[in-house]
């Protein structure tokens, strides 16, 4: 509205409210046109303790009523971390909900005493709230709840300066300890290598990083209580420091100084988040406790450990070690048809050769060549990719139980035996070019060399003493 229709409008409102509205006024900051005010705290509370739940953004977006776009843009303008406290408010604020009781109130031409009465406040808190939280845009006072939402909350903002804007000494200590340079111990600078300029993304993948000092924020904190026993003023939490990182605007550190973290991520992954992985294929009857007992001592054979050994372009091998003799069957996993005719396909079918379908089909046809008595159990790891194991133990008998998230450990005889056969498949090359026949030739090498926890037999030799036990005649002696 020009200045001129301001003008006209406000001097047909009384004196004593012309000078109410310009007292109002000046003791609150200048505040930019409103447009399409942002969803109250409440909404945004909502969202954030979502998001500490694990869920995702779009799911918490949706959850409390905003776009997904409105959500990307708080969670990735706060760096994934609630810019605002979670607390609930006391009763002394009005809420969002009252906002609109009075708004509806008020379009009814109630008085201030009877809306106070039917809210349950006070008159006088009525009164202040239609005054200075009204839109004033069209020259009269219009209240609408949205937009006193809106006044409210940008009225209560309590800009606080960060610490490390104010104390200088403080946030060159902090940044030193993160982004510093390498030194030798005779102090010269290593230099490192030249990273690619940092694009607001997560660290490089497969690329150089720079070389920093990389303390982490808890150790910066905790150290500056060593170093400065006596001085208060060199105090600072490690979440203060990563606010400082990660919220936009929230203190003087630059955003790319994430990049010197070990992590290396632009935005900091709730903890809920990080733990809710999709392994909704491992139910409580597959996990390792589960699994019976006589597998672990390895006094009875047909307990088998298995897991993929990657190479390059989306190539494996499957492998499965059964616990008690050691020996070694290798499962080929060809790639499927329309490898590489096409372009990738985003949750489309899996065409390496590893998806749950292939592998289930690849697994059957090794497993079953071993009689019932052999094929007891299976442990593998966590991988999707035996997300169909229900057919699986169907088709073969074998039941399947799940290690431990990040515990290879619980599968030994496996991972042992994946380090051996890394002398015949490195890392870094495409383990589909070898054909079946290739990875039985491997299989038959590693199965006859000798084993010192086997008394320095061979696997072999071990596997056929229990294929004679079971006095089964016409099965093939070697895996």
């Amino acid at each position: 509205m020009a200045t001129s229709d301001w003008s006209r409008k406000t001097s047909d409102a009384p004196e004593g409210l012309r000078r109410q509205w310009r007292a109002d006024r000046a003791l609150r900051p200048a505040m930019r046109s409103p447009g399409r005010p942002d969803p109250s705290r409440v909404v945004q509370r909502q969202f954030w303790r979502l998001i500490a739940t694990g869920v995702t953004t779009a799911e918490a977006s949706i959850a409390v009523g905003v776009s997904v776009p409105v959500g990307m843009r708080w969670f990735r303008h706060a760096g994934g971390m609630p810019p605002i406290s979670l607390a609930e408010p006391t009763g002394r604020y009005l809420t969002f909900e009252e906002r609109e009781e009075i708004a509806i109130l008020r379009a009814k031409d109630k008085g201030v005493r009877e809306i106070a009465r039917a809210i349950g406040r006070d008159p006088g808190t009525v009164s202040r709230e239609l005054r200075r939280n009204a839109a004033t845009r069209s020259g009269t006072q219009d209240y609408r709840a949205g937009v006193a939402q809106w006044k409210a909350q940008q009225a209560a903002k309590r800009p606080k300066t960060a610490k490390l804007v104010t104390n200088d000494r403080l946030r060159e200590y902090v940044q030193d300890r993160l982004a510093g340079n390498v030194r030798r111990p005779d102090g010269t600078i290593v230099a490192g290598p030249t990273p690619p300029p940092w694009k607001g993304l997560n660290k490089p993948h497969r690329a150089d990083r720079r070389w920093s000092t990389a303390w982490s924020p808890e150790q910066i904190a905790h150290r500056l209580k060593v170093e400065f026993p006596d001085d208060e003023s060199m105090r600072i939490s490690h979440e203060a420091i990563y606010q400082a990182l990660f919220i936009q605007g929230r203190g003087a550190l630059k955003r790319e100084l994430v990049t010197c973290l070990r992590t290396g991520r632009a935005l900091r992954q709730p903890r809920a988040r990080s733990r809710n992985k999709p392994q909704g294929h491992v139910t409580p009857d597959v996990v390792l406790s589960e699994r019976p007992a006589e597998a672990e001592d390895r006094a009875v054979p047909g307990h088998w450990e298995g897991d993929l050994i990657i190479g390059t372009g989306r190539s494996a091998i499957g492998t499965l070690v059964e616990r008690s003799s050691r020996a070694t069957l290798l499962v080929h996993l060809p790639r499927m048809q329309g490898w590489g005719e096409k372009p990738h396909v985003k949750n489309g079918p899996a065409l390496g050769g590893y998806g749950a379908v292939a592998m289930n089909a690849a697994l059957t046809a090794s497993m079953t060549k071993l009689p019932q008595q052999l094929r007891k159990t299976l442990t593998w790891d966590r991988g999707k990719e035996l997300s169909g194991h229900a057919l699986l133990a169907l088709e073969t008998g074998t039941k399947v139980f799940f290690a431990d998230p990040h515990s290879p450990w619980q599968r030994p005889t496996n991972e042992n035996t994946n380090g051996l056969l890394r002398q015949y498949f490195p890392k870094g090359t495409d383990l589909s070019r070898w054909s079946a026949d290739d990875l039985e030739a491997v299989a038959h090498a590693l199965n006859n060399r000798p084993r010192k926890i086997l008394g320095w037999r061979t696997p072999a030799e071990v596997f056929d003493e229990q294929l004679r036990s079971l006095q089964q005649p016409g099965v093939a002696t070697t895996p």
